[in-house]
C-alpha cells in the first residue's frame, strides 16, 4: 500500500504561523457576547469553532432561528478573514518549501491542502508564492460543514484526490491535523514548526514526527520500502 498522496497544512506548515489568534478570540468571544451569548461559557483557550459550537448550542436552547445562527457564524467568519488575510499579507514561506513540493511532484504523488483559513486568505498566500500549481485539490474552512480535527475536512480533500487514507500522507503542525488523520487511519507526520509541541503531536496521533519539511521526500520512500518489505 505505497503512499499516493500527501495532505498538507498551511499555517505553520508551509508558510509561518504569524496569525494573532489571541487578539482573534477575544474579538470574537466579545462579539458573541454582544449577540447574548453569556461570556461564561466562552473561554480565550478556545478556538473560534469551539466557540461557535457553544453559541450553537445556546441559540437553539434559546428557541433562536437557523438563520441568526447563520448571520453569527457567518460575522465570526468575516471577522477571522480579517486577521487571517493580514497575516497573509507578512507570512513568508518555510525554508524549504517550493524544493519540498517540487521533489514530491517529481515522485509522481498527487498534493491536497486542507485548512482552517478562509478560501480568500488561502488563495492569495497560493498567489503570492506562486505554489497553487502543487496543488490538486484545495479545500478551506468554506467548503466543509465540521473542519479538523473533524475527519469531515481530510474526508473531503481525499475523496477529491480519489485516495484512499491508507495511501494518504497528513503533514501538519497542529494537534488537529494529526487527530482527524488518525481517525480515518491516515499517515501523520507532525511538523513542530507552528502552535503544538512534539509531545503534543504524538498524544493526538503523529506516527512521525520530522524537524524539516526538506526531511519529508526522503521518510515517504522510507514508507514504502517498509510497506513493501
Amino acid at each position: 500500500m505505497n503512499v499516493k498522496a500527501v495532505v498538507f497544512d498551511l499555517d505553520g506548515t508551509l508558510v509561518g504561523f504569524n496569525l494573532d489568534y489571541r487578539a482573534l478570540r477575544a474579538e470574537v468571544r466579545g462579539y458573541l457576547s454582544k449577540r447574548g451569548i453569556p461570556a461564561s461559557v466562552l473561554s480565550l483557550k478556545e478556538n473560534i469553532f469551539e466557540m461557535l459550537k457553544k453559541a450553537e448550542i445556546f441559540v437553539r436552547n434559546s428557541g433562536k432561528s437557523a438563520e441568526e445562527m447563520a448571520a453569527i457564524r457567518s460575522e465570526v467568519f468575516g471577522i477571522a478573514e480579517t486577521y487571517e488575510f493580514e497575516a497573509a499579507m507578512s507570512t513568508g514561506l518555510l525554508s524549504g518549501a517550493v524544493e519540498t513540493l517540487k521533489a514530491l511532484k517529481q515522485m509522481g504523488l498527487k498534493i491536497g491542502l486542507c485548512t482552517i483559513d478562509s478560501e480568500k486568505s488561502t488563495g492569495y498566500v497560493l498567489q503570492r508564492f506562486k505554489i497553487a500549481e502543487f496543488f490538486d485539490v484545495v479545500v478551506t474552512r468554506d467548503m466543509v460543514g465540521q473542519v479538523k480535527p473533524h475527519p469531515e475536512h481530510l474526508q473531503v480533500v481525499l475523496k477529491a484526490l480519489s485516495v484512499a487514507p491508507e495511501n494518504s500522507v497528513v503533514v501538519g503542525d497542529s494537534s488537529a491535523d494529526m487527530q482527524c488523520a488518525r481517525e480515518l487511519r491516515a499517515i501523520a507526520v507532525g511538523l513542530p514548526t507552528g502552535i503544538s509541541t512534539v509531545p503534543q503531536l504524538m498524544s493526538h496521533g503523529a506516527d512521525y514526527i520530522i524537524t524539516s519539511i526538506t526531511d519529508l521526500p526522503v521518510l515517504i520512500e522510507k514508507i514504502n520500502k517498509a510497506q513493501a518489505e
